[in-house]
């Protein structure tokens, strides 16, 4: 007797990927010896919130997920193959190296983490293989996330809520630089798709933007949007 195996949509997928994800997280953080100071402290529910040392140096991956709940999304940093150049975007960035043995293949990722609550982190990995690569990738955004400010600085919107950006920020990594104003409820993320993946996991709903250089450069692309929302903290420079 043949058995028809269910074809699941997108939704039910995707659905099922972050419930196993979500068990695997559960079931780590509770076999997790920690070997920090800090880490012994969020182990014995001393800190019970990751403000309280969102400035420290956290060195292991377990202490932050059991502080705050992130959600985990992918850069299209890569291009799969097709004739042209007209290859579809991907979220691995293949590199090859010349050996006496041949071609050795690196791959490479970045990848976003956020609770869409104001608390978000980038991190990009690189290994022989995708997993790797991923997971690497995955922990350094864990460990480098970080605090935004949000609010309510667009001169169209008197709301007073935390969904855009509090003024007018910018940040510049190699050529491409990055600029992001506030703007009034019901606007959305008008910014490209890649930016657009970090605006929302930080807690952004609505956005202006201005984009400069070479934006086809999504790793530096990337880096400007977090050293911009960075600026929120600290204050926006003037805008030459």
């Amino acid at each position: 007797m043949r058995y028809e195996r269910k074809k699941l949509s997108a939704e039910e997928f995707e659905k099922r990927r972050e419930e196993r994800a979500q068990g695997d997280k559960e079931k780590r953080v509770e076999n997790w010896i920690p070997k920090t100071k800090i880490g012994r402290s969020i182990k014995e529910k001393k800190i019970k919130n990751i403000d309280e040392v969102i400035n420290d140096r956290i060195l292991e991956e377990e202490a932050i997920d059991s502080l705050i709940n992130l959600k985990t999304d992918f850069l299209n940093i890569g291009q799969a193959k097709g004739k042209f150049g007209g290859g579809k975007r991907r979220a691995w960035k293949q590199t090859q190296k010349k050996t006496k043995e041949g071609n050795v293949p690196t791959f490479s990722s970045m990848v976003i983490v956020g609770d869409e609550n104001g608390h978000v982190g980038v991190g990009c990995g690189r290994a022989k293989e995708t997993l790797p690569a991923r997971e690497k990738a995955t922990r350094i955004a864990k460990l480098s996330i970080m605090k935004i400010t949000r609010g309510c600085g667009s001169f169209d919107c008197m709301c007073q809520e935390p969904h855009t950006v509090p003024f007018k920020v910018w940040g510049k990594v190699g050529s491409s630089k990055v600029i992001l104003l506030p703007a009034p409820q019901g606007t959305g993320l008008v910014i490209g798709n890649e930016c657009k993946k970090i605006l929302k996991l930080a807690g952004i709903k609505d956005v202006y933007s201005k984009t400069f250089g070479q934006t086809r450069t999504t790793i530096n692309l990337a880096k400007a949007c977090i050293a911009a929302l960075k600026k929120t903290n600290t204050g926006a420079k003037k805008i030459k």
